[in-house]
């Protein structure tokens, strides 16, 4: 594992009921230089992958909504929830992609890892935090226990890194030296490894997320001192565990966002997704540390290639998104699939396309749907 430096401690990760002010520092970020290797220990399995011939043909088919028979629907960026009785809601994930708060494309098979990689992940770390995966009827399907979201994002950190508009490395090169409560030295480079993971909260806004401090998710009334206390725990120790299970795949995770909200009976539960590339940025261990000492960007396994690309075409999410060529969507595809494989050890078995005849009656079977 990467070796981080500790000459202090950068924040409190804990926050008790009775406190008056949850004191998560604007300490002074302090960095040293980068050590340690990764190695690919478990390659993705080239030869059981779906030909770039195959993803081509699916380009057309892939899942861009669903119209189920069932009430009460709420379309996100990438799944579709269906609220059922029972306390029980239904999401589907979608192909659709999104970036810097838009949906961009859709792109085969992109919701089928998404849905079984984050049900995987789910299994890893149900003794962090309890989550709300039930059970999978489907390969794009997921009945979740219902639950109120909370009102913003959490984002944890290792490097600095990122080209979105609340990314670290896109503020500390504006020249910002204060970001979401911490502070930074100058004289960093982008892809650095921070000494400790930081958390980084935003809201969730209806077109752009909006940056928060630590300190603000209470001050500003987003939640009460012990819920967040509860949850800002939860993330640093899930990010760790997703480090430690992406080290043993090769790949460094870089960072990630997870979601919480509450249950009926008031338990917070970890909800939405967790550690896929569409929530997560994931690197190549083994090749990190010679490409950011050539100044090149990591190998990575995520659908940061895909903002890169837009951001080359100087688009961050304003106006109108440039046209890109259905290459792009297909390497998308292939590395999707990739890290599903690398991280979950697991073939990728891709379920048939067109995805919603197979979804309905898999959800028919489950006694989702009535015929």
């Amino acid at each position: 594992m990467h070796r981080k430096c500790r000459e202090r401690t950068l924040f409190c990760s804990t926050a008790r009921a009775d406190d008056a002010r949850v004191s998560y520092g604007t300490n002074a970020v302090s960095f040293l230089s980068r050590a340690g290797e990764g190695t690919l220990r478990r390659a993705f399995r080239t030869d059981k992958m779906l030909s770039v011939e195959q993803i081509r043909a699916a380009l057309p088919l892939a899942l861009n909504e669903t119209n189920l028979p069932l009430p009460n629907k709420r379309a996100g960026k990438v799944r579709d929830a269906y609220v059922l009785e029972d306390g029980r809601t239904l999401f589907v994930t979608t192909d659709r992609l999104s970036a810097f708060d838009r949906v961009l494309a859709c792109v085969p098979y992109k919701g089928q890892v998404l849905n079984q990689l984050a049900a995987w992940w789910f299994a890893q770390t149900r003794d962090i935090i309890p989550n709300h995966a039930l059970a999978m009827p489907d390969p794009n399907a997921l009945i979740a226990r219902t639950a109120q979201p909370f009102r913003i994002e959490v984002i944890v950190r290792g490097y600095i890194t990122g080209v979105t508009t609340t990314a670290l490395w896109y503020r500390y090169a504006l020249g910002e030296r204060e970001i979401y409560g911490y502070r930074f030295p100058d004289g960093l480079q982008k892809n650095q490894q921070l000494p400790e993971p930081i958390v980084t909260p935003t809201t969730k806004g209806e077109t752009h997320d909006e940056r928060l401090t630590p300190n603000e998710v209470v001050t500003k009334n987003y939640l009460d001192v012990q819920t967040w206390g509860r949850v800002y725990a939860a993330a640093l120790t899930l990010f760790k565990r997703g480090q430690e299970i992406a080290e043993r795949a090769g790949l460094i995770l870089v960072d990630t966002k997870y979601e919480f909200g509450c249950a009926s009976d008031g338990t917070v539960l970890l909800i939405d997704e967790m550690h896929t590339p569409d929530s997560s940025r994931f690197w190549k261990a083994d090749s990190y540390i010679s490409r950011f000492e050539k100044d090149d960007e990591p190998e990575n396994f995520d659908k940061e290639f895909v903002r890169l690309a837009y951001a080359a075409q100087n688009y961050r999410g304003d106006g109108e998104a440039p046209r890109m060529p259905n290459d792009l969507w297909i390497q998308a595809s292939e590395r999707y699939i990739a890290i599903y494989e690398m991280l979950t050890g697991k073939i990728f078995e891709p379920g048939a396309y067109p995805i919603e005849p197979r979804l309905r009656e898999n959800l028919i079977r489950a006694g989702i749907v009535i015929e």
